[in-house]
C-alpha cells in the first residue's frame, strides 16, 4: 500500500512519470476494492463525495482504496494505464484522449450532462450582448485554464473557433492548475484577464465580488453544448473485466447519490458545504440549483448526451476521432 501511495503522489506531482505509468494495464488492487482517482474536487465529482459520506459504497459491499486527486486528465489516464487506479473521474475529453491509445476505453458513469466550465471575467470587463460579442471581447486576452488538454482549454478553443479565431494565436492561455485559490487570485491580481474554469469558480468569484460569469454553457449560453455529457467516470475494458462485481456495486452506490441530489435538496446542500468547505455560503446557495439541473438522475450514460458531446469534440477539432456510443459502453 505504501508503494502505491508513493506512486500516486509522484504521479500527481510530475508529468515525467506519464510514459512509465503506461507500462502495465492490470489492476493492482485486491478483490472487493476499487481505487478511484479524479482530477480535482470540482462540482462534477460531488456525487462521489455523497456516496462516500453517506456510506453507500460500503453498504453495497465495496471498499474504496486510494482516492488521489491527480490534477489533469492525462495523469488520470496514466494511472488507469498503470493499473494503480481502477476508475478515473474526469471529463469526456479525457476519455476521448485515452481512447486514442487504448481502444478498450469505456465510459461507465454519467456525472454531469452539461458543460460545466464557465468563462469568468473581472467586474471591470466590458459587458457584451450576443455570444459572438462576448467571445470577441476575449480575443487578445490572457485566459487562465487548468492546463493543456483540459476541458477548460477545450471550451476556449471551441468558442474561438466558432468565430473563426484560433485561441492558440489570438489569446494567451495561462496554465493555473486546478486550485480555486490560484485561479481567483490570478483574476484578482490581473495576471489573467479571464478564466475558463470548472464550477464553482464562477460562483465563488461572484460571491467574493472578484468577478462575474461571462459565458456559461450550462446556463444555455452555448446552444450546441446543451445536454452534453461532460463529467464522467471512465476506465478500460481490462480493468473492468477483473472488477465486474465491484463496478456493479459502484454504480448502485452512485445511483443512490444521484437520487439524493434530486430528492433531498436540504441534505445535498449540507453535504455540498462539507465538500466545498472553503466556499462562500452564497456561492453554494447559487451552485446547488445549477447542480440539480446538470446532474442526471441515473448514472447510466445516455446516447443523446454522449452524441452531443462527441459532435462537439469532432466539429471543434478538439479530437480527430471519437468512438461511437456503442464502442465505449460496457
Amino acid at each position: 500500500m505504501g508503494d502505491r501511495r508513493t506512486f500516486l503522489k509522484a504521479l500527481a506531482a510530475s508529468p515525467l512519470l506519464l510514459a512509465g505509468a503506461c507500462a502495465t494495464r492490470e489492476s493492482t488492487t485486491p478483490s472487493g476494492v476499487l481505487n478511484v482517482g479524479q482530477i480535482s474536487d470540482s462540482a462534477a465529482f460531488f456525487p462521489l463525495f455523497i456516496a462516500e459520506k453517506r456510506g453507500y459504497f460500503a453498504a453495497e459491499g465495496l471498499t474504496l482504496g486510494e482516492r488521489p486527486r491527480l490534477s489533469t486528465g492525462a495523469k488520470v489516464a496514466a494511472a488507469l494505464k498503470s493499473g494503480s487506479i481502477d476508475l478515473g473521474a474526469g471529463v469526456i475529453t479525457d476519455a476521448f484522449n485515452l481512447a486514442k491509445i487504448d481502444d478498450g476505453t469505456r465510459i461507465v458513469t454519467s456525472l454531469v450532462t452539461e458543460y460545466y466550465v464557465d468563462i469568468v471575467v473581472p467586474p471591470s470587463f466590458p459587458e457584451a450582448g450576443s455570444l459572438e460579442e462576448k467571445i470577441r471581447a476575449l480575443v487578445g486576452k490572457n485566459i487562465g485554464i487548468t492546463g493543456p488538454g483540459s476541458g477548460t482549454e477545450a471550451l476556449v478553443k471551441y468558442l474561438f473557433g466558432s468565430i473563426g479565431r484560433n485561441a492558440e494565436t489570438d489569446a494567451t492561455l495561462v496554465n493555473l492548475g486546478s486550485a480555486a485559490t490560484s485561479a481567483i487570485g490570478a483574476l484578482k491580481s490581473n495576471r489573467v484577464d479571464a478564466l475558463a474554469f470548472f464550477q464553482p469558480i464562477g460562483q465563488q468569484a461572484e460571491a467574493a465580488g472578484a468577478g462575474r460569469i461571462h459565458i456559461s454553457p450550462a446556463a444555455g449560453d452555448v446552444p450546441s453544448l446543451t445536454g452534453a455529457l461532460h463529467g464522467c467516470v471512465f476506465s478500460t475494458r481490462k480493468l473492468l473485466a477483473r472488477k465486474k462485481d465491484e463496478f456493479a456495486a459502484f454504480q448502485r452506490a452512485m445511483g443512490r447519490a444521484l437520487a439524493d441530489v434530486h430528492g433531498d435538496p436540504a441534505g445535498a446542500r449540507e453535504l455540498l458545504g462539507q465538500y466545498l468547505k472553503s466556499t462562500d455560503p452564497a456561492a453554494l446557495d447559487a451552485l446547488l440549483p445549477i447542480l440539480r439541473h446538470e446532474i442526471p438522475v441515473s448514472p447510466d450514460v445516455q446516447q443523446t448526451s454522449y452524441d452531443t458531446a462527441r459532435k462537439f469534440h469532432l466539429d471543434s477539432g478538439l479530437v480527430k476521432t471519437a468512438p461511437d456510443y456503442g464502442a465505449v459502453l460496457l
